[in-house]
């Protein structure tokens, strides 16, 4: 086993640090025996138990049924990662960033720090680019980082500083983002003003760089908004952050888009998917467009963010819900413009997509990565790392054949998935199937007959048997399941970035997803 000589100080300054953002100090606990794994997942814990064995203890960051998304660290957290012998994480932007930063900050010097997704390339791992629905009847509207600002010395732990300075507009502008149980997290909002002398904190997006986000967009009164951004650079927290760029965006709210003063050659975005983009390379805001073809095929066009128009169509206006957390945006019942987020939760992402596990043949390039990284940090183990790894790579291999000829059963005019999570591109690409879109159950929408009109004919128009929901979503989602049961649809579960009670493995999940997909679309049932 590696010997440990750590310096009790490294946990002082992670619990110091902890401290000042308001948490207790837990009570002091020896140094653990043992090799000491940690991984930001229970998917990458399950995969690393099966290679440690009994020679190491694996410990998942984000608890069971957790949202890898949206996780924030806690102290225990800390504690475990600055005791930690050797540190797994997807990376590719799937964890909250600040999961990423407690890694790369608290773990001590020399100790592993694997990213899994970016290292499976050289272990014949396949990469896919993250494909959103584009078919859209209103525009998605996210927020971009292009470029890691490698040039402006950023790195992955770097903060990119997206700010509201400043709103004209007739009503009140807000952008949040609803997140897989519910939680709502403002980020931009209007009704207090733009407090420069806090560096408009209150309404500040904070990304890493070459990186998106989600986000649904409010307005209370129609008419033409137009909002002032600034961007600014903080390479590590102990410096000061540095502005990139400005820029304003216009919303034509309700009214003509062609009618907005001094923009009649404007480009019109008013469907798809596109997003407020920070160039790091030009230092420049820009709006990055999606267009998507007969074919599938997706390319991306870019504009100067002073060339477009955002519409916001009449047809976007909902009432606001009677849930306490949307209270922010007015009383409930009264109606609101609104461009809701691309999918329901929070979802930080690059241009890849980083759910490569849901290809098992990834998964096996993974559990290679992790046999290799724990014979470097302990070759006294390295029998029982290389003859773990084997016996489970030979199960994966077994898994991979059986959940191909699984989904193999079902008709193939019949494998079109449609899920509420782009999270499922992998098992698309690599059992044959179509994702033929997202249905996004939106809690910040009261379910009006409006809506419940709108849901009902997009679930028609896919001419889908099934949709598939995360079980961690289901109590989000009751709208989805009562109009899907009026059109005859089944609403089956479906397993993305974490585990339950009742499917507590990678190979039981990825078994369990296979028979689902088989069993809601016209496959074969086992008797």
């Amino acid at each position: 086993m590696p010997t440990r000589s750590r310096s009790r100080a490294v946990l002082a300054v992670a619990l110091g640090a902890a401290l000042l953002s308001g948490c207790a100090t837990p009570t002091p606990a020896s140094e653990p025996e043992g090799l000491r794994v940690v991984t930001t997942t229970g998917i990458l814990a399950d995969l690393a138990r099966n290679v440690a064995g009994d020679r190491a203890e694996v410990l998942s960051l984000v608890p069971e049924g957790g949202d890898p998304h949206s996780y924030e660290p806690s102290l225990r957290d800390i504690r475990d990662i600055v005791y930690a012998d050797v540190a797994f994480s997807n990376y590719l932007m799937l964890e909250e960033q600040n999961l990423i930063k407690a890694l790369d900050t608290n773990l001590p010097d020399g100790v592993p720090n694997i990213s899994l997704a970016e290292d499976a390339v050289k272990y014949a791992a396949e990469i896919i680019p993250l494909v959103e629905d584009v078919s859209l009847d209103t525009i998605w509207l996210g927020l971009r980082v292009r470029g890691d600002g490698a040039a402006l010395s950023a790195t992955r732990t770097s903060d990119v500083l997206v700010s509201a300075t400043d709103m004209e507009g007739p009503g009140e502008l807000h952008a949040y983002l609803t997140g897989s149980f519910g939680d709502v997290d403002r980020y931009i909002d209007s009704t207090d003003g733009f407090d420069e002398a806090d560096g408009y904190r209150d309404d500040t997006v904070v990304l890493p760089p070459d990186a998106h986000t989600h986000l649904s967009w409010a307005f209370s009164e129609p008419g033409i908004y137009t909002l002032d951004l600034r961007a600014k650079l903080q390479t590590s927290s102990d410096q000061r952050p540095v502005e990139v760029a400005s820029g304003e965006v216009t919303f034509a709210v309700g009214v003509d888009p062609y009618s907005v003063p001094g923009k009649s050659d404007a480009t019109i975005l008013d469907a798809g998917h596109s997003d407020v983009t920070l160039d790091m390379d030009t230092q420049s805001f820009t709006v990055l467009l999606d267009h998507e073809h007969g074919s599938g095929h997706v390319h991306q066009e870019f504009f100067d963010l002073d060339d477009v128009v955002v519409e916001v169509p009449n047809k976007a206006l909902h009432e606001i819900p009677g849930d306490p957390a949307y209270r922010f945006l007015g009383r409930a019942g009264n109606p609101v413009y609104q461009l809701p987020q691309a999918v329901l939760g929070k979802h930080v992402h690059g241009e890849i997509d980083p759910h490569l596990w849901q290809n098992v043949r990834n998964a096996m390039s993974y559990v290679e990565i992790m046999r290799d990284t724990l014979i470097d940090v302990d070759p006294e183990g390295a029998a029982t790392y290389t003859a773990n790894a084997a016996v489970y790579l030979e199960e994966l291999a077994d898994l991979d054949a059986e959940v191909a000829a699984t989904i193999a059963e079902v008709p193939k005019a019949n494998r079109t998935l449609v899920t509420t999570h782009d999270a499922y591109g992998y098992l698309a690409q690599a059992y044959d199937l179509t994702i033929s879109g997202f249905v996004t159950p939106n809690p910040a929408i009261e379910p009006s007959l409006a809506e419940r009109k709108r849901l009902t004919e997009t679930l028609r128009n896919l001419e889908v048997p099934a949709v598939f929901l995360e079980p961690n979503l289901s109590s989000r989602s009751s709208t989805l399941v009562e109009v899907a049961a009026d059109q005859g649809i089944a609403v089956c579960d479906i397993y993305g970035d974490a585990f339950s009670e009742d499917v507590p493995t990678y190979i039981d999940m990825m078994r369990f997803n296979a028979q689902s997909i088989r069993d809601c679309l016209g496959g074969a049932k086992e008797n």
